[in-house]
């Protein structure tokens, strides 16, 4: 049945950004929900999918609530409600390393579509000094402590998905560092031992707590993220494939639960992209259309052994998943291989740096604009 489904319904990308538009507040700020806190890095998610539709300025003033909210120290708190720390959530008394480190991947993937060098210099210094914030926090052995606590003392122990994801900021602000000429080798080598500790040294995550293994993203965000990549890809995708995903419905959140969630479906669906199971990608995203509601938004997840919606929730970032996996299928913009290739420019000399850097935006003609 999934498959005589249209891959991108009528109307779904205008609907999609209108949601996400009805939700950001007029400073910039993108909320979860409206009456809910908003955090960097769902943030960053919903602001690539107004990148994606076209909304350019309401992804820069999302940008630019993100500026103004840094910290001296390049972090941001984990959580914000109405323009001040959350107090109230957990979420606010902490900065997690890869909500910080997110900001140079949406960052990268604005300026992939728009072209404009002047956003990437104007958010260079809040790019250059979140990545500093998050690599102080990276130990000898590569992996990356997940948070801060209030007092600045590193929460220490790591996590998957966190470093994963880190790991593709990596990339992205080497690339961000590469084509305003200000090469980072030493990114590029923090970069490495990140990707290194991901795939060889399992020992160094989940330390001093349960093993987030029961958690879908632990699984492909690795693969995600180009941390993993080609047979090891598809090896790793195929050995918990049975164990997350649910025919027909889509990927659980965790192994444990009757519950498939949009998000993690989407994620999932460019990682499939990114280790050549084009196939599966498109079957598994055909189906999650039916969790649209009239207002253009998406329902975070669905109980099947309930055949109940839950949370009654449509969350922005959500919305932002369902974007980002529309254009890495179908091509809809120049970033819409971010998250199922890697392309790193910031690893040759400076003159060839800015041969390659020319290269890249050429290419970058050919993969087809957004209009």
């Amino acid at each position: 049945m999934s498959a005589e489904l249209p891959l991108l319904p009528e109307g779904f990308i205008r609907s999609s950004a209108d949601y996400i538009l009805s939700q950001q507040q007029p400073d910039g700020c993108i909320p979860w929900f409206e009456g809910h806190y908003a955090d960097p890095w769902d943030h960053v998610e919903a602001a690539m999918g107004l990148s994606i539709a076209g909304e350019f300025a309401a992804a820069e003033r999302a940008y630019g609530w993100l500026a103004g909210k840094q910290l001296q120290d390049g972090s941001w708190w984990a959580a914000y409600r109405d323009g001040e720390i959350d107090t109230s959530s957990q979420a606010g008394e902490r900065r997690e390393s890869n909500f910080v480190a997110y900001v140079a991947t949406g960052v990268w993937h604005h300026f992939l579509i728009r072209r404009e060098q002047a956003f990437l210099e104007r958010h260079w210094p809040m790019v250059e000094a979140a990545l500093e914030f998050v690599l102080k926090l990276q130990s000898p052995d590569g992996e990356i402590q997940w948070a801060v606590d209030k007092s600045g003392v590193p929460m220490e122990d790591a996590l998957i998905t966190g470093c994963a994801s880190i790991f593709k900021s990596l990339e992205c602000g080497i690339n961000i560092a590469a084509v305003l000429g200000r090469p980072k080798p030493r990114w590029m080598d923090a970069r490495e031992r990140l990707g290194s500790a991901l795939r060889d040294k399992p020992h160094r995550f989940d330390r001093t707590w349960e093993s987030k293994d029961r958690f879908s993203m632990d699984w492909f965000y690795p693969v995600l993220t180009g941390a993993v990549a080609g047979d090891a890809a598809k090896f790793r995708l195929h050995k918990k494939w049975g164990e997350f995903v649910v025919a027909g419905l889509g990927c659980r959140c965790v192994n444990d639960e009757p519950w498939v969630t949009v998000a993690e479906s989407c994620e999932l669906t460019m990682a499939l992209l990114a280790a050549g199971e084009t196939g599966k990608a498109r079957t598994l995203y055909r189906g999650l259309h039916r969790w649209q509601d009239k207002d253009g938004g998406y329902w975070t997840g669905y109980v099947y052994r309930d055949r109940a919606i839950w949370p009654e929730e449509k969350t922005t970032w959500t919305v932002g998943a369902m974007l980002l996996a529309a254009d890495a299928l179908a091509g809809l913009t120049p970033a819409s291989r971010l998250f199922t290739s890697v392309s790193l420019t910031g690893s040759t000399s400076e003159t060839a740096q800015d041969t390659e850097r020319l290269d890249q935006l050429d290419q970058l003609e050919l993969t087809g604009s957004q209009r």
